[in-house]
């Protein structure tokens, strides 16, 4: 286990909780209402943030843009295709598009992700 900042342990879920936490309020205030509380989630999008923890921690010169395709390449092997809303139970998402065509903040979601990686290593 990592030292302690603020009383918290800087594992990788205490990361990966960290990062999802700020993403979902970023989104809230981009207008998203569909993004669930961290112990809401299914394993396999608390797998999808672990995963991004692991990448951002194991390439400390990753990009935002490289975040993304990782992210990308993570939910493809599993199956999920683009679609205009989240679903998981049809496995589509409408992020699953390369980094340049992604809305602003959803490309501010990547940046933050790995801000907050870099911060808690």
């Amino acid at each position: 286990m990592s030292t302690p900042v603020l009383g918290l342990p800087l594992d990788r879920e205490s990361t990966a909780l960290l990062c999802h936490e700020a993403n979902r309020v970023l989104s809230s205030l981009a207008g998203e209402r569909d993004t669930l509380p961290w112990l809401a989630l299914s394993e396999h999008v608390r797998q999808s943030v672990r995963s991004g923890v692991d990448h951002a921690r194991g390439n400390p010169d990753i990009t935002p843009r490289e975040m993304h395709e990782n992210w990308v390449k993570f939910k493809t092997a599993a199956g999920w295709t683009y679609g205009p809303f989240k679903d998981e139970r049809l496995k589509q998402h409408p992020c699953l598009m390369p980094y340049d065509e992604l809305p602003h903040d959803q490309r501010l979601k990547d940046a933050l992700f790995l801000a907050i990686v870099r911060a808690m290593t």
